[in-house]
């Protein structure tokens, strides 16, 4: 993959098309606390009310056009020095090392942004093992199992826990 064609930025209302192409499969949202977008409606309102007015939800695009997202959300007063991560790719993008190379400019970008910022973290199901990996790729450190930790889809399941540091170096 051509690197220069991969870019982070802003979601956009337009984008609503390309987002519902992912955002609508099952292979996609399995590991995400929201279900899969059915409608062109429903996708609007979720770029509209979730996506754009996030503090750092980004498009994962390839040619300008919206096939993922990476999201880093900052937590707030004393906790600020943390970020929880999340992110998924269309699965025509899967295993060619898009969300790798995503993942590294948005950690790159958000540690310069939130000054305070010193740890981002990644839940990943144990189950999840092509997002263990990306993360691993990227440098995240596995620091232990949570078990019983992450409610999703209508169960309790238990958790690796990732983290990386602004004194880590990206892989």
């Amino acid at each position: 993959m051509d690197s220069s064609r991969l870019s982070l930025r802003p979601f956009k209302l337009s984008d609503v098309d390309d987002f519902l192409k992912w955002a609508s499969d099952d292979r996609v949202t399995r590991y995400l606390r929201w279900d899969s977008i059915t409608s062109r409606e429903e996708a609007l309102t979720y770029l509209e009310k979730v996506a754009i007015p996030h503090p750092w939800r980004r498009s994962i695009c390839l040619d300008d056009r919206s096939i993922g997202y990476v999201s880093i959300r900052p937590e707030s007063h004393d906790d600020r020095c943390r970020a929880h991560i999340s992110y998924a790719v269309g699965t025509d993008y899967w295993g060619q090392g898009i969300v790798t190379a995503a993942l590294k400019i948005a950690v790159s970008k958000v540690f310069k942004e939130f000054p305070d910022l010193v740890r981002i973290e990644a839940m990943v199901e144990i189950e999840n093992k092509g997002s263990q990996k990306v993360l691993e790729k990227v440098g995240f450190l596995k620091e232990g199992l949570l078990r019983k930790y992450g409610f999703c889809k209508g169960e309790i399941r238990d958790m690796f826990i990732y983290s990386f540091l602004v004194t880590d170096s990206l892989l």
